[in-house]
Parts: C-alpha cells; structure tokens; sequence
C-alpha cells in the first residue's frame, strides 16, 4: 500500500489528529468539571498527624518499588478526612518525574496533606483503599486506581496504579507500580487466549500467570489445579497426551508439548508447550507451560478443510459432468459428409463454448430426409452443462423424428415447441428450424425466439425479413403457439448463415449493432478470401468468420453453421 503523502493522505491525516484533539479536549473538560474544590486551610485547631517513626527513610529505600509513608487526619469526631503525606523513597520520586508534569502539582517541601497535593484523589478508590486500611488494620492490593491530575494550562493527565497498602504502626505503607503493564499483560494474555504456569513439584504449590483461568474455562472464583487438578479437568482421550508430555519433562528433561480437550459446549482445545525447570545438576523440581487456546483455530481449520474437501468433490463432480457432456456432444453433432452435396447444398459448422464454464446448449442439423428435401435447423437450449447437453439433444433428436413425417417445417416447429413445454418449465430453447426444397432451390424456416438467418449474394450480407408478425416465442414457453413461415429462394453461391447469440452479443451493447457487427465481418471476409470449393472452403471461412467475431468479451457459447447452395452433384 501507498504511503499517505498525496493530497488525500494528507487530509486523512489531519482528520486524525483533529479528531484526537477534540478527544482530548472533551477530556480536559471533564477533568477540570469534575475536579474537587480546593482543601479549606488548616488552622491550629485542626489534629495533626503524629511523627514518622525512626529510620522510616531506611525503610522506605529498602523497598523495590515506589513507596510513601501515610499517616491518618481524624476530624475533633475521630472520622479520617484526610492523610499527611510524610514521607516518599527515591523510586517514588523518579516515578513523579516520569509520569506527573511539574505543572500538575506543586514542588515537594515536606508533609503535606493528599487532598492538597493530589486533590483527584479524594474520590478515587486510592482513598478508599486507605480508610479501610486504617480502619481494620489489614494490608489490601494490589488493586488498579486510575486517577487524573488536572493542570492549569495544559491537557490533563490520566494515571494508572496498581496500588498495595499495608499498616505501619500508626502510619500506612503504600507501594505501587505502574498499572498500565499489569492490564496490558492480562489483555495481551486474554487476546491472543494464551497463559502460562509454573507448578512446583515439592510444595505442590502453581505460580499462574493472570489469564491462567480464563484459557482454561475456570470459574473466577475456582482454584487453581495443580497437574493431577489438570488431568482431572481434561476428557479421558487426553489424558494419554498429558502423561507422555509429562514424562518427557520429568524424566527425559527435555521439552514437550500436547493437546488438552476440555469438556463443554463447544469443546475447548488448549495446546501445552511444556519444560523443565531445575538446578544445574539437580532433577526436575517444577514444570513450566504455555498454554494457548487453539479452539477456535481448530474449528476454523476443520471448517477450512470441510470447505476443502467439499470443493475437490464438487470439482470432481464439474470435471465428470463436463466429460459426459463433451462426449453426449460429440455424440450428437453431425459430422458433415458429402451427402448433401447431391441435392444442392453444402454445409460447414463451428462451435465453441464459453470462456471457462461447461459445454452448453447449442445444437445444430444438417440433414437429407425422404423425399429429397434436407433438414437445416440451428438452437440454443436453455443453461449449460449437462442438463442443457440433454435437453439439446432431446430437442435434435426429437426434430431429427418429426422431420421424416414430411409435414411443414412450421408443423415442425409447433409440434417441437409442444415437446419441450411438456417436458417441464426449464426445458426451453431458441431455434430456426428449415427445409431446403432442391427441385426448387427454396429455403422455407421459422423462427422460435432467436436471431435471424443471414444471406450473403454478391458479397453483401443481410439479415433475412422477420416472419409476418414477428418471430414466435421460444420453444418451450408456451403451449398451443403457431409459427410462421419465410420462404427464401436460393441461388448457386448463396450462403445462409444460421448462429447462436452467442456468437454475437456484448455487454451492455444495442442488438442492432450486434447485428451489423456480424454483417461486416461477413462481408470483410468475402473480400480478403472467398470461400473455397467443397466443404473444405467452407469449413476455413466459417473458422474464419467465427474468430473474427470471437474475444475475452464473449461470455455465451457460440456456434456458427454455415449452409452453401451448389449445383446438385458438385458438392
């Protein structure tokens, strides 16, 4: 992806930054609408707080994270309204210089009262943590506070502690840490459904990790098991995977992993990633683990697979059905011999299917029939893949039928069009259906729903006259419908063109200039190579007519068959 630098980038850019400062305004609002008044000052009258104890610095320094010394404000009624803060260690401070501005609170001078250096913390849960403290006499945390240190011209400050106190004599004894690592772990821990822990095989006692429980499906509030806990808790089948696990830890000392299944609805899948923990020439005394939550990576991956599987099945099921299609096809299409060249006529076809998808539904005939008249038909079935395979080859056949009781090819088409609409809804199809009278040189069709025939004399083409009334409907659509008929005289060099839509049609584009598409390029190929004698000259115009028409833009099959008036006997 493209850097943001041009104009958009930019102004996207800007929209951030605009939006995280009008956040941080409404922050600001808050905080300062929010703040406490300001601590009335104190008078002679008011208690004060009793000493630090001797060595109470020592103390504090000795400590490994940041600490400061507390003592209780009762009121003239013994109720705490506030605490002194007396004193503070070196990491305190470096904590304060880290993370509070100077201009959030005033310089350190000595003892001082919470509520006047941080007065946000009156109503946080940091002096809640203190009252009860002083009140019971019980160490409580570590416990998350957040607090906001307000500032008189700046933005303000947001803090996050994970806070412990604990009684001091008279004084309480508060340490903290910065509380955003302790939330990050456990929302890294609970995001990618991973925890870790150590079970110490002496004491038999488990240090877990925070999300430990919830990797797990643990209540909150159950204890935490220890290995023979965890063997209880998984199903029976994987408790064999937990023991070679083990005993590769224990006994081999070396690493090792496996899959624990939980009982529930949905099974829970946890994988252990598992080690040794020991002196360097003592045995195992503790084994340490990773454990991830793998369910829902494992349902993706049978989902995945399942997809997978269903995909080769149904490709196999294509490939299968394309095959038998290609087959019934070649079946059916006629192979043209020299046998109409004796009453007159010459024939030539071209089919080609659609761009990646299945063999189609067009069909086409050239035939002689008794009597010396010859069948010429060419249709489009409904759909592609073997369901139109068969319905064409139903509709070729049934015409192939029809034709030799000598009726008119309108009779022809009507009874056709009764077929295919009592074979059932789907079963519809285009077709021009012909007989070519060679006593005559007469070319009698009808049109059921499909593009009309083209003749080319002389070099020009043209698209024959519709029928009187227009062309029928297609077969198949409804019953009981008459088709008219054209009769087309033909001359020695006439060709009639007979095409499927396919052949012709483009996205998005007007059928009339489909139609004059198909003219040109008739007419351009006449010019550049008139048509060879016999089928074979046929053949190579039709080829190519056909590529000339053909493109990535073809979306349909297509086919072209191509039928030639010759003088009887000369074909």
């Amino acid at each position: 992806m493209e850097r943001a630098t041009g104009v958009h980038g930019r102004l996207a850019l800007r929209a951030v930054a605009e939006l995280l400062a009008t956040q941080r305004n409404r922050v600001d609002s808050y905080a300062r609408a929010h703040a406490p008044p300001a601590a009335p000052a104190r008078t002679a009258s008011t208690p004060q707080a009793s000493a630090p104890p001797p060595g109470h610095q020592e103390l504090l320094e000795a400590l490994s994270s940041a600490a400061m010394l507390v003592t209780p404000m009762p009121d003239e009624h013994g109720e705490i309204t506030d605490f002194m803060f007396v004193a503070q260690n070196a990491r305190a401070r470096r904590y304060a210089k880290d993370h509070v501005p100077a201009d959030a609170v005033p310089p350190w001078t000595g003892p001082v009262p919470l509520s006047h250096r941080f007065p946000t913390l009156v109503d946080s849960a940091f002096f809640r943590l203190l009252v009860d403290t002083h009140r019971d006499g019980l160490p409580r945390g570590p416990e998350s506070v957040e607090w906001i240190l307000t500032r008189p011209h700046h933005p303000p400050v947001l803090l996050n502690n994970e806070v412990r106190v604990a009684p001091c004599g008279s004084h309480l004894l508060i340490t903290w840490e910065a509380g955003s690592r302790v939330r990050m772990a456990r929302a890294a821990q609970n995001l990618v459904k991973t925890c870790w822990a150590e079970w110490n095989l002496t004491d038999g006692t488990v240090v877990p990790s925070l999300g430990f429980g919830s990797v797990l499906g643990l209540a909150e509030d159950a204890p935490v098991p220890d290995l023979p806990g965890l063997a209880a808790l998984i199903t029976p089948e994987s408790v064999a995977g937990l023991h070679a696990a083990l005993y590769d830890v224990l006994l081999r000392e070396r690493p090792a992993e496996c899959e624990l299944h939980l009982p529930g609805v949905p099974e829970r899948t946890v994988r252990m990633v598992a080690e040794p923990v020991h002196p360097p020439t003592g045995p195992v005394w503790a084994v340490r683990a990773v454990l991830v939550d793998v369910t829902d990576d494992r349902r993706r991956r049978l989902r995945a697979e399942a997809a997978h599987s269903e995909a080769r099945r149904q490709r196999a099921r294509a490939e299968t059905l394309a095959e038998i299609a290609d087959i019934l096809r070649d079946a059916v299409l006629p192979r043209f011999t020299g046998e109409l060249g004796s009453y007159g006529l010459e024939a030539a076809a071209v089919y080609r299917p659609a761009k990646g998808a299945t063999v189609g539904g067009d069909w086409y005939k050239a035939r002689r029939l008794p009597g010396g008249r010859l069948l010429i038909a060419l249709g489009d079935a409904r759909g592609h893949g073997l369901t139109a395979v068969t319905l064409m080859a139903k509709l070729r056949y049934a015409l192939a039928g029809l034709g030799y009781t000598d009726e008119p090819v309108d009779t022809l088409t009507h009874w056709l069009n009764e077929m295919a609409c009592d074979d059932g809804t789907e079963s519809t199809a285009t077709a021009v259906i012909a007989r070519f009278h060679p006593e005559r040189g007469l070319l009698r069709w009808t049109c059921a729903g499909h593009p009309r025939p083209v003749l080319l004399r002389d070099g020009r083409a043209v698209q024959l006259p519709p029928p009187e009334g227009g062309p029928g409907p297609a077969l198949g659509v409804l019953s009981g419908m008459s088709y008219r008929v054209v009769d087309t005289p033909l001359v020695v060099g006439d060709m009639v063109l007979l095409y499927s839509d396919g052949l012709i049609e483009r996205r998005d584009t007007d059928p009339d200039e489909d139609t004059a598409r198909l003219l040109r390029a008739a007419e351009q190929c006449l010019r550049e190579a008139a048509p060879g004698p016999g089928h074979a000259g046929l053949q190579d115009y039709t080829e190519r007519l056909l590529d000339r028409l053909d493109g990535p833009h073809r979306t349909d099959d297509a086919t072209l068959l191509a039928v030639r008036r010759v003088v009887p006997g000369m074909g």
